[in-house]
């Protein structure tokens, strides 16, 4: 038997398995591949795979997957009618979404949250969904990379009309793929989904495909412009996002993944901004890249990775082994989107000889203070004042210092003992000997032959130099 460890950490490529699941070894053709649709027989084309009858079965969670987990969000409640599973989303305004405590927003939304709450199925089901529009305007709703019936696409005005105000439509297709996939507005797009009408929709296989996970985590990952001080999304925005979130959340306002030591860790990541692509990336593991957009990837072609690029409009899907504990960042790469909204439009003052400033300055405008000289930690970890419905650039309290990074950033906790998945276990306590911490003046006279910025050492201190 190989140990779930070993599937990630080398056993089992040195015997020859390149990718995670020894379980799903088998390649051959899987019998609901959409793109088995235009076989040719006795001189006719069969009809699509997807528009075969529904399974039987209803999928069920525990009996066909494990549930998923959309962590600062939710999944769409349902119930079966006649076979058929029945969702009911509602496009309405939301005063005061919460990116961060400081931040809120007045935005558009998917009953009641954003972002909308996720759409969980099991291959093979027949979903009915109603879209009731309590909006100002039109819209429609999208089902980003379902295949499906064309009138069933959800573009406004090329595959339907549009869902005016107060109007209920009924969209209802059956679904034969598996996979990761969102939703979103389709009508007026860049304004609506600038203002948070996405969710995310996980098909789950009707039959293993590989080992269930553990944890199974869903992220939308998402960008905004929001003045200081106002209350309102700028839809209008080309460029300049200064909110980066995960499922509508920025950091120190993102809820962490808890895990237990060896569970197996699915993280699916779908990517809607408006302009950016993301590069995610963890700490302390390495993850599979094991689905995108259009599918499983083949095993043959499973890579291990620790930053994942994820396109604007895809999604990703990533596997590991949580088999080292500790509290691991997971963030954005890209360093601006690790911030917030005061770090944007600021003058550069890295440098600047600032003193007599504040003094001057403090005639005019008491309590002024100037930041930024010495870097920017020091903005969020200070505590100044910002303007209202404004967050700090970067950080929030950690265990030891201040973390200086904001937006799109959270933390994954792995545990080696926890009594529930719901109840944070708090910061992880280092065993000794196993954190950084001040070097002491003997350690550096031994192994550096110097105490920086001390006395220098004496002539028969000298280093020897090995090799």
């Amino acid at each position: 038997m190989i140990s779930r460890r070993e599937l990630f950490t080398g056993a089992a490529a040195l015997a020859g398995a390149a990718a995670i699941p020894a379980a799903a070894r088998a390649e051959e053709p899987h019998p609901a591949n959409p793109f088995a649709q235009a076989k040719a027989s006795a001189g006719k084309t069969e009809p699509p795979v997807w528009t075969r009858p529904p399974h039987p079965e209803p999928g069920e969670p525990g009996k066909h997957y494990t549930p998923t987990v959309t962590l600062n969000g939710s999944t769409l409640p349902w119930k079966v009618v006649d076979g058929v599973k029945v969702f009911h989303l509602v496009a309405e305004e939301v005063r005061d979404h919460e990116f961060a405590p400081g931040l809120k927003a007045h935005c558009w939304s998917f009953n009641g949250q954003v972002h909308g709450p996720t759409i969980e199925v099991v291959e093979g089901d027949r979903v009915r969904i109603y879209v009731t529009n309590k909006l100002p305007e039109a819209t429609a709703v999208h089902w980003h990379g379902i295949i499906g019936p064309n009138g069933m696409d959800g573009v406004g005005g090329l595959t339907q009309k549009a869902i005016q105000p107060g109007e209920t439509f009924k969209y209802e297709f059956t679904l034969w793929q598996h996979g990761t996939y969102m939703y979103h507005s389709h009508h007026d797009e860049m304004t609506q989904m600038a203002l948070g009408m996405l969710g995310m929709i996980v098909i789950h296989p009707r039959e293993p495909r590989g080992p269930r996970p553990d944890r199974d985590f869903v992220f939308m990952l998402s960008e905004w412009k929001i003045v200081p001080g106002t209350m309102r999304p700028d839809p209008m925005e080309m460029t300049e996002f200064n909110v980066l979130t995960l499922n509508a959340r920025c950091y120190p306002g993102t809820a962490p993944l808890i895990v237990k030591t060896g569970d197996r860790v699915r993280i699916r990541f779908g990517n809607l901004s408006a302009m950016d692509h993301h590069p995610m990336h963890f700490h302390g593991h390495f993850w599979w890249l094991t689905a995108t957009d259009g599918g499983d990837v083949p095993e043959s072609a499973r890579r291990p990775e620790v930053t994942t690029l994820v396109p604007v409009g895809s999604t990703r899907t990533m596997e590991f082994v949580a088999d080292n504990p500790g509290d691991w960042a997971m963030h954005c790469h890209m360093s601006h989107h690790v911030m917030n909204q005061m770090g944007h439009g600021l003058p550069n003052l890295i440098g600047v000889n600032t003193d007599g400033l504040d003094q001057r300055a403090r005639k005019a405008v008491p309590g002024y203070m100037t930041m930024g000289e010495a870097g920017m930690a020091e903005m969020g970890e200070m505590g100044m004042k910002v303007p209202r419905n404004s967050l700090p650039m970067i950080g929030g309290k950690g265990p030891h210092d201040y973390i200086t990074m904001g937006g799109m950033y959270t933390n994954i906790k792995v545990r080696d003992h926890l009594e529930s998945y719901d109840q944070d276990p708090g910061w992880y306590e280092r065993p000794p000997g196993t954190f950084a911490d001040v070097a002491s003046p003997d350690e550096m006279k031994r192994d550096l032959g110097i105490v920086p910025g001390g006395t220098p050492m004496k002539s028969d201190e000298h280093v020897h130099h090995h090799g």
